[in-house]
């Protein structure tokens, strides 16, 4: 089973182009990509929304 990463505005970049051998590899990437961010002062509206998925085989 392999996983991806999609972005909700359907446009691609480098992370929506790979793909991950468990759910856990791809959520790592996104936690490192999100690490920075801070609940508090973030500001969403300049950072795609991500989700992963299940890839069809």
């Amino acid at each position: 089973m392999t996983y991806k990463i999609i972005r909700h505005d359907k446009e691609a970049d480098d992370i929506t182009e790979q793909s991950f051998n468990s759910y856990d590899e791809a959520y790592d990437l996104l936690e490192q990509i999100y690490a920075d961010v801070c609940c508090s002062d973030a500001d969403y509206g300049d950072r795609p929304y991500y989700e992963i998925i299940e890839e069809e085989e």
